[in-house]
């Protein structure tokens, strides 16, 4: 039985907005308790608050209580009160690690003991160090200089959230409340500020924007600067390649790809030719890198008791993801109609991390906007959050058991607090699958929309639409 709806075309400017609390039964529910359902002031653009001010105002809410959560180690020794506290972040140390607080510029020169270390950080994560080392330089004493580099960083990053939050809430106009699942998430306001992630996400999350709007070369510009900030985007290029192929529409993966290899250039290539070593740093430090603490492999390695070699590592990584990204080629293909984009970019993403070497906590920012656009309900959506929140525990008072034994987790409870975060994480995938293959349940589409995220792949043409229906939109009645 074929369950695909027609498509309509939706005209944001005539249809209004969707609400949780008008189509989300848990959201229906809870807001029982703050106000009632959206009403018709809203509806009639009669309230001040709108939804967009709403979602930046949750934002800058959550990235205040993220710079609290790390306060306590902005002053603190660090001799286990990182762990104890569950404020560790990166941006600390790292002033002092990649010789920040010395002046040092990132991949030109090198700084440590031996002199011989370079930052293991791609080019535009470089870029924001110096810019933060800069910033705190013209207005900071020696004393706290490295507290003000946590500040600085702080603001950047808040931007980066604004940005994404932003972005994600203007992907698909008429579902804007969906971006308050990354603005108000507990990761966010956990995970936050522990490294510089949240850059690489604004970025991918304004080529999501871009592309949604059929800019492809700009969404390949901002794809190929958000590689430039962190590697993870380019996961992104299998399933869209594999949508763009089922939807006829390779021209337009080819001109992002042509955006993204010309930013990726402009931006990486001056500094491989200025500093090779330095640039090459991040490469030769992933490859050479072992199982990670958040990893299935480093949690195999305790409950088997057994030492991964890290070229062993590399190769099944390696073999699985392709292996994952097979098996979302698959639902591609072998789903009655085809997937939405951000459902197989949220698919792609999350597999890799579960069978990837390295799973830090903030590596959950990554799949937040995705998720949000994906399957927008939020008590699953809750349940994932959860188990993040219960890792997050359990990573540091784990650490904080390595560096003072007895004071913290022991290593079993410890692989439990990480299974339950990756069962959660691949419960979320079996979600959105079932979206996909049954996508009268998928609470996008149910207002008739196609891929709203899409950009030309919304209505397109379907290789496996011999009728051309798909291509036709119904004529409903607007509201």
């Amino acid at each position: 039985m074929d369950e695909r709806p027609p498509v309509r075309r939706v005209d944001p400017a005539i249809d209004r907005i969707a609400a949780p609390s008008l189509e989300d039964p848990f959201v229906r529910g809870a807001s029982d308790g703050w106000g009632g359902r959206l009403g018709r002031h809203v509806a009639q653009g009669q309230n001040w608050w709108t939804p967009l001010r709403v979602i930046i105002l949750l934002v800058i809410a959550s990235s205040l209580l993220m710079y609290a959560q790390k306060l306590p180690c902005r002053n603190q020794p660090w001799n286990g009160f990182q762990y104890s506290h569950a404020c560790y972040n990166d941006v600390y140390p790292l002033y002092f690690g990649e010789g920040l607080d010395q002046g040092k510029i990132p991949y030109l020169d090198t700084h440590g003991t031996n002199k011989d270390q370079n930052v293991e950080y791609p080019v535009l994560i470089g870029a924001a160090m110096e810019l933060g080392s800069k910033v705190v330089g013209s207005f900071a004493s020696s004393s706290d200089k490295a507290q003000r580099f946590v500040d600085v960083t702080w603001f950047m990053l808040m931007i980066a959230a604004l940005v994404t939050a932003i972005a994600t809430a203007l992907t698909n106009r008429r579902r804007i409340w969906d971006a308050a699942m990354f603005a108000a998430a507990p990761s966010l306001i956990l995970a936050g500020l522990i490294n510089w992630d949240l850059l690489a996400v604004a970025l991918t999350s304004l080529a999501m924007l871009a592309w949604a709007r059929k800019r492809t070369f700009l969404s390949g510009v901002l794809f190929g600067l958000a590689i430039a900030t962190k590697f993870y985007p380019l996961i992104l290029f299998a399933p869209l390649f594999m949508v763009c192929v089922r939807g006829r529409q390779l021209r337009a993966f080819f001109r992002m790809l042509a955006g993204a290899v010309v930013a990726w250039v402009v931006v990486d290539v001056p500094v491989w030719i200025a500093a090779p070593k330095g640039f090459t740093t991040f490469y030769v430090f992933n490859k050479q890198r072992g199982p990670d603490w958040g990893s299935i492999w480093y949690a195999f390695s305790r409950m088997f008791n057994h030492t991964f070699a890290t070229k062993n590592v590399n190769i099944y990584e390696g073999a699985l993801t392709i292996i994952a990204l097979l098996g979302v080629g698959a639902v591609i293909f072998g789903a009655a109609r085809r997937p939405r984009l951000p459902q197989v970019f949220f698919l792609s993403l999350a597999l890799f991390l579960i069978v990837n070497k390295v799973y830090s906590p903030q590596y959950v920012l990554w799949l937040l906007p995705l998720f949000a656009l994906a399957r927008p309900r939020w008590r699953a959506f809750i349940v994932w959050q959860f188990a993040e929140a219960l890792y997050f525990l359990g990573i540091w008072l784990y650490l904080l058991d390595q560096t003072h034994p007895g004071k913290g987790l022991e290593w079993q409870p410890y692989i439990v607090s990480l299974w339950i975060r990756d069962v959660a994480v691949l419960a979320m995938c079996v979600l959105v699958v079932i979206d996909i293959f049954r996508p009268s349940h998928d609470i996008v589409r149910m207002d008739g929309s196609d891929d709203p995220a899409g950009g030309v792949l919304d209505g397109a043409p379907d290789i496996f639409d011999k009728q051309g229906i798909y291509d036709q939109p119904v004529p409903v009645a607007a509201g």
